[in-house]
């Protein structure tokens, strides 16, 4: 296995990230954030970019949901063993928390290429014999515990992160910030740059904030006020001490609390969005700052299922690494090659649900997926606004829905969707074969992006930054129904790569209800159901002008020539 040797001979970027899906068995992700920064380290593997990843053991996971009958969500501790996966560090570093010294120790975790390259991950660890027992407990649980807690695991990975790479001897040209989670390590690179006190002038700052700004990004996530970690400055005073003088520590962060986001924005020379709408809306969230937009992605051949894998390996040579390729997909891949791939994604799909549900969906039914992070703006339950309608829809043109997602544990409004949706299924039983796949994860989405007949979204506008699983559905040409938000609006052909629900406009969740069910009744379903051949084409589509564009192959590109290049 490699050393941690391996990877110091060159400088590379440093890519800070509180979660990252390294692998469906190690649950150190949550979600989308954590998806996409394991796709955008997949990329920078394949593409040979020189980065080292940094973010938390998390040795207890995020959790592992069960759902029983009624819809109920409990919770249950995912833990892993780093051991079966990593080398452990000898490297260990300290930080002060509430005026204690605790110590950092990691694991190097080596996630290796498609086609070629390894990345060093450096999973940091405080659950060491020297920690008191809370101290030890800092890195355990992905997002758990309180306001203290969550201040606590930042520390340990913007501080205690930073630290380590130096400890490890790791040459670095860049900080990328993966949302604000890491931004505690711009304060770290303050007080290593900061002004010896022979060369200060009075009223000037005592850092060289103009050098912390050269060497960091940030990468902004979510216009959704409470993806913004706040943290009361008694708090801060508390836990993390006087670590840098308070002055500046508002003058960068805010006036009234530490805004983990704001200092970011403060301490970072390129600073984007996830999509070119999130870009505009963080402008103005955020004025006076230069935001640019590089719109999220998805890694290839992670979100292909194998069935399609197989047809672009024999079709399109070449497309992990240049997904552009996938363009000619219109001309260089049959009809028939198509269908005969959705056909065997689709039967593993109702297996998978048959196994693990008991439901049974038929291979000839249009299949509507959804699955996403149960929270309000989401609105999993646009779909059953009107039940009779749904139904009368149903009756002409039979429906058949696959739902998933798990809600954070503190969110008891997301907790009551997945009732409310598990109520649905049996006011709909007998009418709409409706399955709701527990314990979401990496198999379980790719199980269901390939396998569905169209992938639907439903997100209150502006609330979605960018979105990222319809872009793997186009992947296994699942063509995306969704309102146009996030990267749909970049993404969306009507009738070519996909359906928009509305407009680009504000509206209600009964004008958005009302263009879901026009869109389903009138185009989609005639058309899956009446012209065979026209369905395909824009199976075809989704493939040619969207997963050619939305993959990480760009991103990541985009980022080493824009972002990374000083």
């Amino acid at each position: 296995m490699a050393a941690i040797d391996d990877f110091t001979h060159e400088p590379r970027v440093a890519y800070f990230s509180m979660e990252i899906a390294l692998h469906n068995d190690i649950p150190t992700y949550s979600g989308g954030l954590g998806v996409l920064a394991g796709d955008t380290l997949r990329s920078a593997t394949d593409l040979e970019v020189p980065v080292v990843a940094v973010t938390l053991a998390s040795t207890m996971g995020y959790f592992r949901q069960t759902i029983d009958a009624e819809g109920r969500q409990a919770e249950q501790a995912s833990p892993w063993n780093p051991s079966q996966w990593a080398v452990s560090l000898d490297a260990v570093v300290a930080v002060t928390i509430e005026g204690r010294r605790v110590w950092v120790g990691g694991w190097l975790y080596v996630l290796k290429g498609h086609t070629n390259g390894e990345q060093p991950v450096v999973l940091l660890d405080t659950d060491l014999e020297q920690n008191n027992p809370d101290d030890r407990a800092i890195t355990r649980q992905l997002y758990g515990g309180d306001k203290a807690y969550r201040l606590k695991q930042e520390i340990v990975l913007g501080i205690g992160g930073t630290r380590m790479l130096q400890a490890l001897g790791f040459e670095l040209r860049q900080y990328h910030m993966n949302e604000g989670h890491s931004a505690l390590l711009a304060l770290e690179l303050l007080r290593r740059f900061a002004y010896p006190p022979e060369d200060m002038r009075p009223g000037e700052s005592p850092y060289n904030i103009p050098r912390v700004r050269e060497l960091c990004c940030f990468t902004t996530h979510t216009p959704v006020e409470a993806g913004h970690d706040k943290f009361d400055y008694d708090l801060v005073r508390r836990v993390l001490g006087d670590y840098v003088d308070f002055p500046t520590l508002q003058h960068l962060a805010g006036e009234q609390e530490l805004n983990m986001t704001r200092l970011a924005l403060n301490l970072s020379e390129y600073i984007n969005g996830v999509a070119r709408r999130h870009a505009e809306i963080s402008r103005h969230m955020y004025p006076g700052y230069r935001v640019h937009a590089v719109t999220n992605g998805v890694h290839p051949f992670t979100w292909t299922s194998e069935p399609f894998r197989r047809i672009y390996d024999e079709r399109l040579p070449g497309w992990c690494h240049e997904p552009e390729l996938l363009m000619r997909a219109a001309c260089c891949i049959t009809d028939a090659a198509v269908q005969t791939a959705h056909v065997e994604a689709k039967q593993r799909l109702i297996d998978e649900v048959n196994t693990r549900t008991g439901v049974s969906l038929a291979a000839d039914c249009f299949t509507i997926g959804f699955a996403r992070r149960m929270t309000a703006y989401k609105r999993p339950d646009l779909l059953f606004s009107d039940l009779q309608r749904l139904k009368n829809i149903a009756q002409r043109h039979p429906i058949q829905i696959v739902l998933a997602g798990k809600a954070h544990p503190q969110d008891g409004p997301g907790k009551q969707l997945i009732e409310v949706l598990h109520r649905h299924m049996r006011e709909l039983d007998g009418v709409i074969s409706i399955a709701y796949l527990p314990a979401y994860d990496m198999t379980t989405a790719l199980t269901l992006v390939s396998g569905v007949d169209v992938w639907l979204n439903t997100p209150l506008r502006p609330m979605e930054a960018s979105g990222t699983s319809g872009m793997k559905a186009a992947f296994n040409a699942v063509p995306h129904l969704s309102v146009l938000d996030g990267w749909w609006i970049e993404g969306c052909i009507e009738g070519v790569t996909g359906w928009a629900i509305g407009d680009d406009v504000p509206s209600t969740n009964g004008d958005d209800a009302g263009h879901l069910y026009q869109k389903l009744e009138q185009t989609i379903l005639p058309l899956y159901y009446e012209n065979p051949a026209g369905w395909v084409t824009v199976m075809k589509g989704a493939i040619s002008q969207c997963a050619s564009y939305f993959n990480s192959q760009r991103m990541m590109r985009r980022y080493a020539s824009e972002a990374y290049v000083k």
